[in-house]
C-alpha cells in the first residue's frame, strides 16, 4: 500500500464521484512541463519537484491534468500497470482516463474477479475485454477501444498451464495488425518461480513470432522485465539477484527483439523479423522509469524500474509519432502509463 502523505497546506483533498472515484480539490502547487516533445508532456501540476534523472517525484496523480491533442492521423494507446483497479479508481483512475482519452488503453494487473462496470470505460469504449486470473484477486488484464476487433484471444498457444496464463494476455486481431496486451508473470521473491518465467518466454516468443508471419504486432503492458542497465536503478546490485534483471529474462526479451544477436542463433533466427522497444528507441540515453515501489520512498528518490513498454514488428517504425512516460502520472498505482501514437493503422 503507498504511504499516507504528511499533513500540510498543500496536501490534495478530495471529494467522492458517482464511480467511487476519489476527485481532488485545487492546491498550492505550481504547473510545470516535465517531459520532452510536443506530444509528450504533460501540462500538470507537481509539489514535489524531480528526481536526478529528471522524472517528477509526486505522490498523488496531479489535480491538473492536460496532455496535448493527439497527433492528425494516428491513433493513440495507452498501457497502464493499475495494480488492482478498484484501488485505483479510489485515487484519480477515471481523471487520467478522462485526460487522455487513448483510443486503446491496456490495463495490467488490475486483480479483478468479474468485469467492472465504470462509466469512464463503459461510456468510451464499445469494446471491452478482460481475461480474469484462476486466482482472486490475482494478476488481470484488459484491452479497451473505441475500434472493433475482428477477433479475440486470451491463450497462449503451447503453454501447458491454463491457470498460468488466464489474466496474463490478451490478443486482439485488427484489419492492419495485433495488438497483444499482457501482465508477464513474475520471476517471484528469490527467483522461485524463475523456471515459469522462462517457460513463458519460451512459448511467448514462438506465439509472436507467429503472430508476425501473418501482419504486424504492437505488444505492450507490464512485461516485467528490465531489459537494460539502463531500465532500473542499482543496476550491478539487482542482477541475477532480482526478478525482472536476470541473465534468463532479458536475454529472453533481447532475442525477442533480436534473435540473430544471440550466441546460439541458427540460420532461422538470423532471417526472422525484428522487434522494437519502442521508448528506448526513440530515448537511447534515458534512464526514466514506470515503475516505483512504495516501500523505501523510491519516488522520492528516483529508485525506479522501466517494466512496462510498447514493443513493436520493426516494419511499423516508421509510422510511430511519438512513445512517452506520462512520468506524472504516479500515486494512483505504483506504476506510470506509457503512451504511444502511431500511424497507419486504422
Amino acid at each position: 500500500m503507498p504511504p499516507k502523505p504528511a499533513a500540510s497546506s498543500s496536501k490534495r483533498k478530495a471529494t467522492p464521484s458517482s464511480d467511487g472515484e476519489v476527485g481532488p480539490t485545487r492546491t498550492t502547487s505550481k504547473k510545470v512541463k516535465a517531459t520532452k516533445g510536443a506530444s509528450s508532456s504533460a501540462n500538470v501540476e507537481v509539489r514535489d519537484g524531480f528526481a536526478a534523472n529528471g522524472q517528477p517525484t509526486n505522490k498523488v496523480l496531479p489535480v491538473h491534468i492536460e496532455f496535448p491533442e493527439k497527433i492528425a492521423g494516428s491513433i493513440r494507446i495507452a498501457s497502464w500497470n493499475v495494480s488492482g483497479l478498484a484501488a485505483c479508481q479510489k485515487k484519480g483512475f477515471k481523471f487520467y482516463v478522462e485526460a487522455e482519452d487513448p483510443d486503446v488503453l491496456i490495463l495490467t494487473e488490475t486483480k479483478m474477479n468479474d468485469e467492472p462496470d465504470l462509466s469512464v470505460l463503459t461510456e468510451r469504449y464499445p469494446y471491452r475485454h478482460w481475461s480474469i486470473a484462476t486466482k482472486k484477486g490475482y494478476a488481470g488484464t484488459a484491452v479497451l477501444s473505441k475500434y472493433e476487433p475482428l477477433s479475440i484471444t486470451k491463450t497462449l498457444p503451447g503453454h501447458p498451464s491454463k491457470d498460468a496464463v488466464n489474466g496474463r494476455i490478451l490478443t486482439l486481431e485488427f484489419e492492419k495488425f495485433y495488438l497483444v496486451g499482457t501482465y508477464v508473470t513474475n520471476a517471484g521473491q528469490g527467483l522461485k518461480t524463475l523456471k515459469e518465467k522462462e517457460e513463458w518466454n519460451e512459448h511467448f516468443e514462438e506465439y509472436i513470432r507467429d503472430l508476425d508471419e501473418k501482419k504486424p504486432v504492437v505488444w505492450a503492458g507490464d512485461l516485467n522485465v528490465a531489459p537494460t542497465e539502463k531500465d532500473l536503478t542499482n543496476a550491478k546490485r539487482n542482477w541475477n539477484k532480482t526478478p525482472g534483471y536476470t541473465e534468463s529474462e532479458t536475454k529472453a526479451f533481447a532475442r525477442i527483439l533480436n534473435p540473430s544477436t544471440t550466441e546460439e542463433a541458427s540460420d532461422a533466427d538470423k532471417s526472422a523479423n525484428r522487434f522494437i522497444d519502442v521508448w528506448r528507441h526513440l530515448h537511447p540515453d534515458d534512464q526514466h522509469y514506470t515503475y516505483f515501489g512504495y516501500r523505501f520512498n523510491c519516488r522520492s528518490k528516483g529508485i525506479g524500474w522501466r517494466l512496462d513498454m510498447f514493443v513493436l514488428s520493426e516494419r511499423l517504425l516508421n509510422s510511430v509519432k511519438m512513445c512517452e512516460i506520462r512520468s506524472e502520472i504516479y500515486g494512483a498505482s505504483d506504476h506510470c502509463p506509457v503512451v504511444m501514437e502511431i500511424g497507419g493503422l486504422v
